[in-house]
């Protein structure tokens, strides 16, 4: 063979498909060949040399590596990801490969790739795999819905996302789950406020035509329309521009809607519809789970009417049936006309009691069994006075209760988890605060259902229980565990509301519960809204003030 090689190395390095580049000990770049100039997005060498490169060197590569990479799983790849952001244009993922020279230590060659489309099909995937095992879980719907927002979220970059889903009656909304916008409890009654001025909700669209809504710079029209008013402050803190709104399906049905807000810059194309698509198919798979485990709770209950009226037939009719028989087997001793023998009355007596005491026993029970909720016996603000007055006969508590007028709205189901809320929490105090007063407040305002309730008793560990919390932890807020407290979070998380809890050593604990008031569907269809594409149309459901106006 010759000496001399047949082609030269900066011939090959001109050619190569991946990016070739040298870095000097600092990280910058001092050679690149044309592949990684143009992955990079510059026109020129000379545009990148002397700019800090995106690449780890030495210890620092090890933090940027990345298994989910790897050919396979049980042998660990060399390679890396970096993240660029050229001058102009969308940021990439270059996953490489860095070895020193060895005739020079000084620097480094990096072999890289872009892997951006690949990388954001792998998050999508598993952003799906983590979803369904959030459906697979034990948790409540909201926190479910939370989750898919999540992963939605962190999958596709986006700025934020909200799921909305709609009650058995196809009538009213309620935000279930949310992610990258942060919680506030009057964002439906600001949606509404924003409707009644003349704003299009563009998701209405959504739910009538059953298709995606895509409206391209959103938050310009938002921010141009006096209609969005009250909500562009909270709609300003995100930093989006364009807006998606995909119908969640179940059953051929619409179940609620899935919004996605999308970061400046971040292009939707079908690619990223049929994600959203994808996830949206997740969440109505959980609403129609919910919507199925309540309908098998409702069967479940007739079961126990049927089961219960089994037992009155087949144990206390039977029982005062032989209470008759014992009555008339007296009644014939008695009509004989000669004396009774005590030991046969004291036998009757003996009979007849013991059946009484067992029927009046088994009655108790099963009126017990039988009483419908105290909330829709009485309405929430009588129930809780009830329990209120049978408290402070009972334990000597002082219980100051105030309440709204406008406590008859509410509708009985969530009437009653509220109800239970404040039960438990006055068992709480009762069992653990050692407090002296207690003040119990319930009320509705800015369209949600509020109730807290505070003790001057002792304060709360995170597990649940109760202690003298130090000094430090006074007034914090904290997530307390216990199933008491789980089942109380959970009744809230049903309607989509929230409950935090403080607690100091010299303050007391305060339970306070926010129960979001759904938002009616209009119902009277309007003209298409400009600026917005459907997948094929939309058509809004309510005739706005003004035609053009749009909006989430």
């Amino acid at each position: 063979m010759p000496d001399t090689p047949l082609v030269g190395w900066d011939d090959i390095a001109a050619v190569a498909p991946d990016g070739l580049a040298v870095l000097d000990c600092v990280g910058r770049f001092v050679r690149l060949n044309p592949a990684a100039v143009a992955l990079c997005g510059a026109n020129t060498e000379a545009e990148l040399l002397g700019a800090p490169a995106p690449f780890a060197l030495g210890e620092e590569a090890d933090a940027c590596w990345a298994g989910l990479l790897d050919e396979h799983s049980d042998e660990r790849s060399d390679e890396q990801v970096a993240h660029w952001v050229p001058a102009s244009g969308a940021r990439r993922e270059f996953a490489y490969r860095a070895r020193t020279l060895a005739s020079d230590p000084k620097f480094t060659v990096v072999s890289f790739r872009d892997v951006t489309d690949e990388s954001h099909r792998q998050r999508r995937l598993v952003a799906i795999a983590r979803t369904s095992i959030a459906l697979a879980s034990e948790g409540s719907l909201g926190s479910t819905l939370d989750a898919v927002a999540q992963q939605i979220v962190q999958a596709d970059g986006l700025a934020g996302a909200q799921i909305l889903t709609l009650d058995d009656t196809g009538r009213e909304l309620r935000l279930m789950g949310s992610a990258g916008l942060r919680h506030w409890d009057t964002f439906l009654d600001r949606l509404l406020e924003c409707r009644d001025r003349g704003a299009r909700l563009v998701m209405l669209d959504t739910l009538k035509e059953r298709k995606p809504v895509v409206v391209p710079h959103r938050w310009t029209q938002i921010r141009e329309d006096p209609a969005w008013e009250p909500l562009r402050s909270y709609l300003g803190e995100l930093n989006w521009d364009s807006f998606v709104s995909v119908p969640l399906m179940a059953r051929g049905r619409p179940e609620g809607v899935l919004n996605a807000y999308f970061a400046p810059g971040q292009e939707i194309g079908s690619r990223t519809l049929e994600f959203l698509a994808a996830m949206a198919e997740q969440a109505a798979l959980a609403v129609d789970y919910a919507t199925l485990l309540q309908s098998e709770r409702e069967g479940a209950r007739r079961n126990e009417r049927q089961r219960l009226a089994r037992d009155l037939h087949d144990s206390i009719v039977q029982q005062v049936f032989s209470i008759g028989m014992q009555a008339n087997a007296a009644g014939v001793l008695g009509s004989r006309g000669g004396p009774v023998p005590a030991p046969a009355v004291q036998k009757f007596a003996d009979e007849v009691g013991t059946l009484s005491r067992t029927v009046l026993a088994d009655l108790r029970a099963m009126v017990h069994e039988l009483r419908p909720p105290s909330s829709a016996r009485l309405g929430l603000e009588d129930a809780v006075s009830a329990l209120v007055k049978s408290t402070e006969n009972r334990t000597g508590l002082s219980i100051r209760l105030q309440c709204d007028q406008e406590l008859d709205v509410i509708e009985p189901e969530p009437a009653e988890d509220m109800y239970r809320i404040v039960a438990e929490a006055i068992h709480n105090v009762v069992k653990h605060a050692e407090a002296t007063t207690v003040t119990i407040r319930l009320g509705v305002h800015d369209h949600t259902l509020t109730a807290s309730v505070r003790d001057d008793g002792r304060g709360l560990t995170e597990s649940g229980g109760r202690e003298a919390a130090p000094e430090a932890k006074a007034g914090r807020t904290a997530r307390y565990h216990g199933y008491g407290l789980t089942t109380m979070r959970e009744r809230a998380e049903r309607w989509g509301g929230t409950m935090r809890i403080r607690s100091g050593a010299k303050s007391g604990t305060t339970v306070r519960v926010v129960i979001p008031l759904p938002v009616r569907v209009p119902e009277s269809p309007p003209t298409a809204p400009e600026n917005s594409r459907s997948t094929p149309s939309a058509v809004p459901l309510r005739e706005a003030a003004n035609p053009a106006r749009s909006g989430s």
